[in-house]
Formats: C-alpha cells, sequence, structure tokens
C-alpha cells in the first residue's frame, strides 16, 4: 500500500495520496508511469461530450490554444476481452497564472467499452482494491454506486477545491455509474458502465445529500454476495363486482 502522502498545491513535488496511485500525481509524474498518453480529450459541455486530440497535436498547439488544465490525458487497455478507458482529469493551482502551470491528477474516469458487472470491476480495474469490509461506507442511487476506501487524507485537500475544503476530511472513493439505472435489488451482477476514482467528503454525503444517497451494505463484501432477494408481492385477486 502507497504511503498517504502528498505536496501542498503549491509544491513542486507530489506523490499519491492514497493506495489508488494517481491522485495527487502531478502530469510529468503521471507521465513517467504510464507514458505518453494515447490522446488528449476537453470536455465539450456538461453532458460528458467530449472532443479527442492526438497527443503531439495537442502539444504542438492546442495545448497553448485552450489552456493545458482542460486537457485530460487518456490511455485505453485491453483487459478480458474489453477496452478499458482512463481519462486524468487535472486540478492546477489557481495562484499559478504562468503558460505551464504544475498540474495534479484529481479524478481518475474509467469507461468500459460495454457494460460490466460490479463484481468484475476489480479485475479490470486493478487500481481499485474496494474494501471486503460489509459495513464499509457505501452508497446508492437509481444511477450509481459509491464506496469509500480507507482512513481520510489531509493532503488531499490540494486537489478539492470546494468553499468547505479546509473544514471536511477527504477519503478515496470508487463511484461506478450505470447508464440505464441500477435494479431495485442490487447484486455483483449489476451493469456498469463507467468508474470514477476520487476524493469525496463522507460527512457531506451523510449530512447533506442523505436524500439522494442511500446507504447500502458494501458491494464488495460476501455478505452483499449473501443476500437472498426479498420475496414478490403476492397478486391480488380481483374480486367480482355484483349489482346490487
Amino acid at each position: 500500500m502507497l504511503l498517504l502522502l502528498g505536496a501542498a498545491a503549491s509544491g513542486a513535488v507530489a506523490a499519491p495520496y492514497f493506495e489508488d496511485g494517481y491522485l495527487g500525481l502531478t502530469q510529468t509524474e503521471l507521465r513517467e508511469k504510464l507514458g505518453p498518453p494515447q490522446a488528449v480529450r476537453d470536455k465539450k459541455s456538461a453532458l460528458r461530450f467530449y472532443r479527442y486530440y492526438p497527443f503531439a497535436e495537442w502539444e504542438k498547439s492546442y495545448k497553448k490554444l485552450l489552456g493545458p488544465q482542460v486537457g485530460e490525458d487518456v490511455y485505453t487497455y485491453k483487459r478480458d476481452g474489453v477496452d478499458v478507458r482512463y481519462s486524468f482529469a487535472y486540478v492546477t493551482d489557481p495562484d499559478d497564472l504562468s503558460e505551464s502551470p504544475t498540474m495534479w491528477v484529481k479524478l481518475v474516469d474509467i469507461e468500459f467499452s460495454q457494460p460490466v458487472p460490479i463484481g468484475q470491476i476489480p479485475s479490470l480495474v486493478p487500481e481499485l482494491k474496494p474494501p471486503t469490509e460489509p459495513n464499509a461506507p457505501a452508497f446508492r442511487s437509481n444511477i450509481m454506486v459509491l464506496v469509500f476506501k480507507g482512513e481520510p487524507a489531509a493532503a488531499a485537500r490540494a486537489i478539492v477545491r470546494e468553499p468547505l475544503r479546509e473544514r471536511l476530511d477527504w477519503s478515496l472513493t470508487f463511484q461506478m455509474f450505470a447508464l440505464q439505472g441500477l435494479p431495485e435489488f442490487l447484486t455483483p451482477q449489476a451493469l456498469i458502465d463507467r468508474v470514477e476514482i476520487g476524493v469525496q467528503s463522507l460527512q457531506t454525503v451523510r449530512d447533506r445529500q442523505r436524500l439522494t444517497h442511500e446507504p447500502i451494505l458494501n458491494p464488495f463484501s460476501k455478505e452483499f454476495a449473501m443476500r437472498v432477494p426479498p420475496p414478490k408481492p403476492a397478486k391480488k385477486i380481483p374480486l367480482p363486482a355484483y349489482a346490487d
């Protein structure tokens, strides 16, 4: 397990904050670890529409035209017959107004070429080492499952851009999304389209998002897989109506 260390946003050298090995790395460190990206993308709207650029073209012109901080480094791998695409989003020091500010990984967006069961995700995404304790903090909505892993890291505040970041604790999270929605009775076979590795505040989820985030048993625990579906409600036989 990697040490829970990290540099402040003003530092020149960073280290990963959590065991995922990515969050908190500088762009230079990430590229030293994975090699040059296969492409760079930028978001065109809030609805997850992206434009992709060859890496050489991004470095030559689009980086200066659009700004380096809007580009996400993209890497694609083939695992168990599934194309797994990683996109790394960055955050910069807001006080660094230079043309080439230091950038830190703030989010890893992982997409699958086809929906995959929740239970298969750890084999497709080796950086995702989910907790196995049944009481590990986990939540769901109708389209996502959110799992917290490990203790908060104070250094992770450096990649958070929320007003109350200094007052809250920030932990490693795995957030899994299902474009077609999740079944009411969730199982390890529920299909997931993409995963986000990031940092979130457990306090915020429990206190402010309780109407949209339902607490659940950790979906990566053996207790979760052993649950029995609730019985289906018995159909009521309609009674015939007789004339008086």
